[in-house]
């Protein structure tokens, strides 16, 4: 049993099969954010009626003292100081704790100046250089911020659109079958493991489980890409937010909550999206020295404004301005934006992203070792050839040998018997010899079914024919099976696990991109090359233990290679962890989801190639981003500072918050048009 503290949630094994608990706070991660924006759109409502009102109060001519004016205008600013201006204060409060200074600091250090600076004039009027005051610059400063970090959040919650629709997935009703028989519509939310619920056709089935009654396909492509339906049939398992296309389904229910698929794809996509690239820590660290920097422009456009004018209004403006516009919020949201949107395209394309780092580093790699079993191949032991004078008779003989025996290869000439529709006999006289073969009578017939080392121990003899057959099929790196009735050697099978459809055109993309690709398998030398030369792999490593495989990755990253794994099952974790990048498939073990960095869903080996592809654009959008970011406060900075005020060109503080404000949606804009991203075919 396992429990999660933060989720509260345990795992059991019940009759061999593995049950899921999970409490529904975790939804509360996904109502939160929508809370927050909801809150910020009415700051920015109350921010900018104030602002507005400051700024008619200014420009208004009428019968109104000017002392008087200047006294609403302190009144009507205030709040938005304090209350809109709160946030920002706050996380200029902990930089200061933590000794440093970020994006809010300048913020506090602009709009403060203007407003305090404002209440002195108000307060001391005789003290106070200038009788100016800025009460609208301070107020629509932080209304302009506000709305541009309004526009932000939006862009955010499209960006996350993809995560939305996966939610809108799981169907809110369940039809759950009580135990008199009858059917009852209760909420997907009351429906607990063990329950039974009934899925008609075109109907969502509403959670994850296992078809314990009828046969159907399933439309799974919200979920896994696949365009074409699923066949279905007792013990299939199923994933709630997919649809039933033709009969029904009785579906036991084993995962709910959190602990769905749906759930847990979505849990992911949104991990990703809230953590942090290497390369943001990089932009966080230039922030923390360019604030210092820009409050000292700041200081030196004010000493040298008052120095040559005296003028101490222009002064004090022009501080405010260089502040305000060289706020680096662009360069604090040109990563986090570009990972945000990079992940939802990532879950859009069916490839899990687990956190920024994976998302970055992947497009570093430069070998990628491939694990055999299950990920090159399908992972299930299938009839290839038959040899014999009479295929299907010897198929039938063999098979119901077979039935008897609980070896992988013996289970899989069953299947193909019986999918070939062959009625079996019940054997006589059946022996396993382990580790060889088996033998029995069938039909009256003495049958010995094993190993070609099984045949020279009872002395039975290949014909030419068959051992030149033999020896064509070893060299494809399949199994084979030989059969001797009454002594002689009358044919043989062959078995394999199948390779993927794409794994010969993955491998290739791959190794167009310039990439090492290694397969690292526990078959001897000669399967393994076999395989290897089909799929178009040069470096194989074989006859490697499932313990050793991450000492194999150690040695190809001490030759200096960036190594990517990807692997599925539970002895290729340590290998998943060990790698500078794991890959998981989908359909792999929950160990091997855990370990992995990347999780493909749809279990198709070109998502290997979209995700470097994939992450080669996001960070193309960093790097897009910080440049510009950088690039467009730095450029301002001398207009701010009045360097130009000789030709007639001059920006007041309000202008420097709205060119500030720009560059954070001009930023954003940017990371979304990721959203356009394609796989290279």
């Amino acid at each position: 049993m396992f429990v999660d503290e933060e989720n509260p949630a345990f795992t059991a094994e019940i009759d061999g099969r593995t049950y899921y608990f999970c409490s529904e706070a975790c939804m509360l991660t996904f109502i939160q954010p929508e809370k927050e924006r909801q809150a910020l759109k009415r700051l920015v409502y109350f921010s900018v009626s104030l602002g507005a009102l400051i700024m008619a109060l200014m420009f208004y001519s009428g019968p109104l003292p000017l002392f008087t004016k200047k006294v609403w205008a302190l009144i009507l600013a205030t709040p938005v100081q304090f209350i809109a201006g709160w946030r920002y204060y706050r996380g200029a409060w902990g930089a200061a704790k933590a000794r440093t200074m970020n994006m809010d600091t300048l913020i506090v250090v602009g709009s403060s100046t203007a407003y305090f600076y404002s209440v002195f004039v108000v307060l001391a009027p005789n003290l106070a250089p200038s009788t100016e005051v800025y009460f609208d610059a301070s107020a629509n400063i932080l209304a302009l911020i506000l709305v541009g970090k309004l526009l932000e959040e939006i862009a955010r919650g499209r960006a996350s659109e993809a995560v939305r629709r996966l939610l809108d997935l799981q169907p809110p009703m369940a039809r759950l079958l009580k135990e008199d028989g009858s059917e009852e519509e209760v909420p997907v939310e009351e429906v607990m493991p063990f329950d039974v619920v009934i899925v008609k056709p075109g109907e969502k089935i509403p959670l994850d489980g296992e078809v314990i009654d009828g046969a159907s396909s399933v439309d799974e492509s919200m979920i896994t890409g696949e365009s074409i339906p699923v066949t279905k049939g007792v013990g299939d398992e199923v994933i709630g937010g997919t649809v039933n296309k033709e009969g029904a389904l009785k579906v036991e229910v084993t995962k709910i909550g959190m602990n769905t698929t749906l759930q847990q794809i979505v849990y992911m996509v949104e991990e990703a999206q809230m953590s942090q690239a290497p390369i943001q820590r990089v932009a966080d660290k230039v922030a923390s020295y360019f604030t210092p920097v820009v409050i000292a422009a700041g200081l030196v456009a004010f000493a040298g404004w008052y120095w040559t004018t005296g003028d101490f209004g222009l002064s004090i403006t022009s501080f405010v301005a260089v502040v305000i516009v060289a706020c680096p919020c662009a360069m604090g949201i040109a990563t986090p934006t570009a990972i945000l949107v990079g992940a939802a395209q990532g879950a859009k394309n069916g490839i899990l992203i687990k956190g920024g780092d994976y998302l970055e580093k992947t497009r570093e790699i430069q070998a990628i070792a491939f694990d055999k079993t299950g990920t090159l191949t399908k992972g299930e032991i299938v009839v290839t050839d038959i040899h014999s004078e009479d295929p299907e008779e010897m198929l039938r003989l063999i098979a119901s040998l077979e039935r008897r025996s609980e070896h992988p290869i013996g289970e899989a000439i069953v299947r193909e018997a019986e999918a070939r529709g062959l009625k079996l006999p019940e054997p006589k006289d059946f022996e396993a010899l382990a580790g060889r073969g088996v033998k029995g009578t069938v039909d009256g017939r003495q049958m010995i079914v094993g190993t070609q080392r099984l045949m020279d121990e009872i002395g039975a003899k290949l014909d030419e024919e068959t051992g030149g057959k033999a020896h064509e099929l070893f060299d494809q790196g399949k199994t084979l099976v030989f059969v001797s009735v009454d002594g002689i050697v009358t044919g043989l099978i062959a078995v394999a696990d199948e390779l993927k459809d794409e794994a010969g055109e993955a491998v290739a993309r791959l190794k167009s991109m310039g990439l090492e690709v290694v397969m690292i398998t526990g078959d001897n030398s000669r399967t393994a090359e076999a395989i290897a030369r089909k799929v178009g792999i040069d470096r194989y490593l074989a006859e490697v233990l499932p313990e050793d495989k991450v000492g194999e990755v150690i040695k190809l990253q001490e030759e200096g290679l960036v190594v990517a794994m990807v692997g599925d099952g539970i002895n290729d974790a340590p290998a998943l962890a060990q790698a500078d990048v794991g890959i998981a498939l989908g359909s792999g073990t929950d160990v091997a989801l855990e370990t992995g960095g990347i999780v493909l869903i749809r279990n198709n080996l070109n998502d290997v190639v979209t995700a470097i592809q994939l992450s080669k654009a996001t960070f193309s959008k960093i790097k897009q981003n910080l440049f510009w970011a950088f690039g467009y406060n730095a450029a301002l900075i001398p207009i701010a500072a009045g360097v130009f005020r000789s030709w007639g060109i001059v920006m007041h503080p309000i202008l420097a918050a709205g060119a500030m404000a720009f560059s954070s949606i001009s930023v954003v804009s940017n990371s979304l048009l990721l959203r356009r991203f394609k796989p290279e075919e």
